[in-house]
């Protein structure tokens, strides 16, 4: 099956040698299932935390489109990160992570893990030598591409390759990309990683996180942790975000098809400083997306040419555009990293990183592109 047809029907196949014929799934909402034996549990559920048949048809398709042999969901994006890194990583081992991250994720490693014994340390891994230099006990390299705030474009097959040279794992964030517009584990990585809150879902209704591996071993320690751990989606949210990835590559079509003609149009207007934007030449890193994309996707970031109170005056004028993290829904939203996502980063580590007081991050939604553009034009003739 191709893509679409898998992300309809992974999962929900109507069971009608049981004589059930749902189209789809329902919603299990019991916590616990009967069984006749004590020492087997009815088709392998016994209580929710540890199964759900509705968020087990969910692992099942996430998987299905991420090229994946298992899946697993989580309450969060940031409750399947903590997962992995706690299932596949002990005290005392050392992550190299890139140096553009979403602001929870640094947060989760240096204000969490860092409490647990796990070192970690943020570098540039867009350049030809990214893991020159490995310290000692080094154990991951994480990374997310393209990333969060700057679209930057790690080459995952380059980086997996010298990885697997030092007996490295390879933790990519595919939230914006997607696995409609790219699957890390083809080009080498050993675990991938959503919010599946974002793109997954779509509609900007239901939090949720995901990891997907070709491993058994991997995915045996992280399903032993969520299920010890408890960072379970729900059933009510399984389902939701189930119907959003039915129609994940109708919306990023137009997600693209947005995002490629309002960056052609940021990049050209006189109060726009720079466009950060896979999908144009002179985009850092735009000929390796080329390579290991099959799109550009509908993130795009930029830096108006104003200060802060021009950032703000910009933003109140915004009429469809709303003004609110999160991001991968059909209505576009838009931010201020420095202000809201990754305010908790030290101003150093902001500054350092390019996370200016003038840059903007926008998801593109599936408007009329037409309104989206009028939008944005109008705001700016207020700076």
């Amino acid at each position: 099956m191709k893509f679409s047809t898998r992300s309809i029907h992974t999962g929900e196949e109507p069971d009608l040698a049981r004589g059930i014929g749902d189209v789809v799934v329902p919603i299990h909402l019991s916590t616990t299932f009967a069984r006749n034996d004590p020492e087997k549990p009815t088709r392998g559920f016994e209580y929710t935390r540890s199964g759900n048949p509705t968020r087990l048809a969910l692992e099942k398709k996430i998987a299905s489109v991420e090229n994946a042999r298992h899946g697993l969901v989580f309450s969060s994006g940031l409750a399947a990160e903590t997962t992995t890194f706690l299932a596949l990583l002990k005290s005392g081992d050392h992550i190299i992570a890139s140096d553009d991250l979403y602001g929870g994720t640094e947060r989760l490693l240096r204000r969490v893990l860092s409490e647990t014994g796990i070192t970690y340390e943020m570098r540039d891994l867009t350049g030809t030598e990214p893991l020159k230099d490995i310290p000692e006990r080094t154990r991951m390299v994480y990374f997310e591409t393209p990333s969060n705030p700057l679209l930057r474009i790690v080459d995952i097959k380059e980086v997996s390759t010298q990885a697997r040279d030092e007996g490295l794992l390879i933790v990519v964030d595919n939230t914006f990309a997607t696995p409609y517009f790219q699957n890390p584990l083809d080009l080498g990585a050993d675990v991938v990683i959503h919010s599946t809150t974002k793109y997954i879902n779509g509609h900007s209704d239901s939090l949720g996180g995901a990891v997907v591996t070709n491993d058994v071993d991997h995915y045996e320690q992280l399903k032993f942790y969520q299920n010890a751990t408890g960072a379970v989606l729900s059933p009510f949210d399984s389902f939701l975000t189930m119907r959003g990835l039915k129609t994940l590559s109708v919306r990023m079509k137009e997600h693209e098809k947005n995002a490629a003609e309002i960056a052609n149009f940021l990049k050209s207007h006189r109060m726009i400083e720079r466009v950060f934007y896979p999908g144009l030449p002179e985009h850092q890193g735009h000929e390796i997306a080329a390579r290991q994309m099959r799109g550009f996707g509908g993130m795009l970031s930029f830096t108006i040419r104003s200060d802060a109170d021009g950032v703000r005056r910009f933003l109140s004028h915004l009429n469809y555009i709303a003004l609110a993290e999160s991001l991968g829904g059909v209505e576009s939203l838009i931010e201020v990293p420095a202000l809201m996502t990754h305010a908790g980063l030290p101003e150093s580590v902001r500054q350092a990183h390019g996370i200016t007081d003038s840059l903007i991050r926008l998801s593109v939604g599936i408007e009329d592109v037409e309104d989206l553009i009028w939008d944005i034009d109008q705001a700016l003739s207020f700076l």
